[in-house]
């Protein structure tokens, strides 16, 4: 049987998970839960994974047991792809949360956006799409 003869298993995928590795996992369940909102969906002890919205989620991982380490420098963003961007800038204002830029616009991108950061400086993106995009 070579390579060609074998296909991508059929039913989907259940979830899509971003898994995220933190010195603090409790600080970090409060921002994902007091201050996003996010809904716990699995907790697995040492892994919390939190549903964003339909079968999107976050994986939050204690950096002592997981499979990777905690870094410093962060190259994972999750954007949130919102109907009102400036609604929830009011609420990431009101909230004060760390790391928040001013609103931005993006023509090439065809979105209106901002940034903020979770308690352990992972980027949080939350935009809109501009009308025809």
């Amino acid at each position: 049987m070579s390579a060609t003869d074998i296909h991508r298993p059929d039913g989907g995928i259940v979830l899509v998970i971003t898994f995220q590795y933190y010195r603090d996992l409790p600080t970090a369940m409060r921002f994902y839960e007091d201050v996003l909102g996010f809904e716990l969906a699995i907790d697995q002890g040492w892994s919390k994974i939190y549903r964003i919205d339909g079968q999107a989620h976050v994986g939050l991982v204690d950096e002592t047991r997981g499979m990777k380490n905690w870094r410093e420098e962060k190259t994972v963003q999750v954007c949130l792809r919102v109907p009102d961007v400036d609604a929830w800038y009011a609420w990431a204002e009101a909230n004060k949360v760390d790391g928040l830029s001013e609103m931005f616009d993006s023509v090439e991108l065809g979105i209106r956006a901002f940034v903020m950061n979770d308690p352990e400086g992972y980027q949080i993106e939350v935009q809109t799409a501009k009308p025809g995009h």
